[in-house]
């Protein structure tokens, strides 16, 4: 596993394998590693929505490959993770999902789990926040110290737990919570237009480090893509070739070099996330000497 903390510059991957990498032959995440490398990123977050479903052998070869090819490794958790569920059990479920997140993590050498806030259903959003916090001591009861970050996630849905304020109050539960900020999602459940300039960007990493410490917002983890919304907010993602949904990145380019940030950046359009991810390594790397 590479210390995040040594890294000094922003470092941009896919979510997933996209369209692009079939297209060039690729069939197996194990591949994915190199074809990264060879395509210029250095980042990967293996998407374990649907749950964990490789075995050990498969997983710490993956690891192997992104060690070789020096392509920092996240992991996505499940999807159907409940922090806030009024039923006990499911919560408790939510708390072992996440140790197998852990493990599988452990095999990747990914030093980043991301795991969705949850939501308030038919609860008070004070509710829902109470028992989400309650889950995330128990689940630190339950894993103790771990050099891995356990990443909450700003949501898109707005019905769900997951605004800036919401996670940042979560990630107090313990340090070992960081926040990951998906810009998509925000720019979706505020039903568009939150990102305009360098300095509306700006005003989420200076939010983090005043609250959290300047390391969270240093190194901090990020998702980026357009999403489509109405107003209930995220509806599905999109592509940097949209021109009607938001948010466009140059300005978060920009905001990064201003502040020289390191962030990492994991890219999750609709099938393009390599192109879309490159897309914005080249941004910066171009402007950044400017």
């Amino acid at each position: 596993m590479i210390d995040f903390k040594t890294v000094t510059t922003p470092t941009f991957g896919p979510g997933g394998n996209g369209e692009w990498f079939k297209q060039e032959g690729g069939k197996a995440t194990v591949q994915a590693p190199g074809w990264l490398k060879s395509k210029g990123l250095d980042a990967y977050e293996y998407e374990a929505g649907k749950g964990i479903m490789a075995g050990e052998g498969a997983l710490l070869a993956i690891g192997q490959k992104a060690h070789e090819h020096g392509i920092l490794m996240s992991l996505h958790a499940p999807y159907f993770i409940s922090l806030s569920s009024v039923e006990e059990e499911k919560r408790t479920n939510s708390i072992g999902y996440i140790q197998k997140s852990l493990w599988a993590a452990e095999l990747l050498g990914a030093d980043t789990i991301v795991i969705h806030s949850g939501s308030a259903g038919k609860i008070s959003r004070e509710e829902a926040m109470r028992l989400s916090c309650d889950t995330l001591a128990r689940l630190m009861e339950a894993v103790g110290d771990t050099p891995i970050r356990l990443g909450i996630e700003t949501m898109g849905k707005r019905n769900q737990l997951g605004t800036l304020d919401e996670v940042i109050e979560q990630c107090k539960v313990d340090p070992h919570f960081h926040p990951v900020v998906d810009f998509g999602h925000l720019n979706a459940r505020g039903v568009g237009d939150q990102f305009p300039d360098k300095d509306s960007y700006r005003r989420v990493f200076h939010t983090i480090a005043d609250k959290l410490g300047a390391e969270y917002a240093t190194h901090l983890h990020c998702h980026f893509s357009k999403i489509e919304f109405t107003d209930a907010g995220e509806k599905r993602h999109v592509t940097f070739e949209d021109t009607v949904y938001g948010p466009e990145f140059e300005p978060l380019m920009e905001a990064i070099i201003a502040d020289g940030l390191c962030p990492r950046i994991i890219c999750e359009s609709d099938g393009t996330m390599a192109e879309d991810a490159l897309a914005m390594k080249r941004y910066w790397t171009e402007r950044r000497g400017k």
